[in-house]
């Protein structure tokens, strides 16, 4: 007769749960797509119990705005280290808006969580406009360096929508099946 395989016992305590979830969630997001993730899915994916994700999120709504949040964070780094690589003032803003079209080609379902949680608000999500380091702020400031300080601030801001825009809708077809 085999002896039974013993098998230890995940640890009650999980560390930092919510950021273990957000992770999970993105993951599954990016492997398996929307329509795979559940709460239960990204307990199971965290090495959770499928109750502990509602001691975080109340729903799989707030999850996906935890996912949002962490997919700006990422374009914004995608975005600040392709601010790094131009080679010269006047290319700055065509390296940061192909660093955004790249990042919307490499985690489409990350992409497409961003937006969708972003459309049901009046504005950007909160804090994006204002968080020095974010991606909004990188295109603003980087409109602010070239244009120089004679540049009006209504202008400087028309212009980061303009590009954010123009970046936002050039992702947008790189997504479409091709006809």
């Amino acid at each position: 007769m085999r002896e039974a395989a013993i098998v230890e016992p995940r640890p009650y305590h999980h560390g930092d749960l919510r950021r273990a979830l957000v992770e999970a969630a993105r993951r599954i997001l990016e492997s398996e797509g929307p329509s795979a993730l559940s709460l239960r899915a990204v307990a199971r994916e965290a090495g959770s119990v499928p109750p502990r994700p509602t001691t975080h999120f109340k729903d799989k709504g707030e999850l996906l705005d935890a996912v949002a949040h962490v997919g700006w964070d990422m374009l914004g780094e995608a975005m600040t280290a392709a601010r790094t690589k131009a080679p010269d003032p006047a290319s700055l803003m065509t390296e940061i808006g192909v660093a955004y079209v790249q990042f919307a080609q490499q985690h489409p379902a990350l992409y497409r969580v961003m937006y969708d949680c972003s459309r049901d608000k009046d504005s950007l999500p909160e804090g994006m406009q204002d968080q020095e380091d974010g991606a909004y702020c990188l295109v603003r400031d980087t409109f602010k360096a070239v244009a120089g300080p004679e540049i009006a601030q209504l202008d400087i801001e028309l212009a980061t929508t303009a590009a954010w825009c123009a970046a936002h809708g050039l992702a947008e077809m790189r997504q479409l099946p091709p006809v």
